[in-house]
């Protein structure tokens, strides 16, 4: 079953859809971590550069077409388009929310 996602969710898959790095950040907390590849990212500045290096520099944008609630974590799958190897490729992105922003994330192909 598809939920609607929660607003910070909401609000960061509309401005990965725009390649806009700052309001991909905006709902993210500032102590975030983002784990992706088995890389982990944490915080704003380590978010910035993996948004401009992996995200906007190729146009990926991630479209989702499931949302769900699963083990207190909301899970998002769909596909990532873009100018990358591959693409379009269905990826799980599995948010932690916290004080109505995103804690943690982890992206999973």
């Amino acid at each position: 079953m598809s939920i609607k996602p929660p607003k910070p969710i909401a609000d960061y898959v509309e401005a990965n859809a725009q390649l806009d790095v700052d309001g991909m950040l905006k709902p993210f907390a500032a102590d975030a971590v983002l784990l992706d590849n088995g890389k982990r990212h944490k915080g704003h500045a380590a978010l910035r550069t993996l948004f401009e290096d992996e995200v906007i520099a190729v146009k990926a944008i991630f479209t989702p077409d499931t949302v769900r609630e699963e083990n207190g974590q909301v899970v998002a799958e769909g596909l990532a388009h873009g100018d990358f190897k591959g693409s379009p490729i269905r990826f799980t992105y599995r948010f932690t929310l916290e004080h109505d922003a995103i804690k943690a994330l982890e992206i999973t192909a």
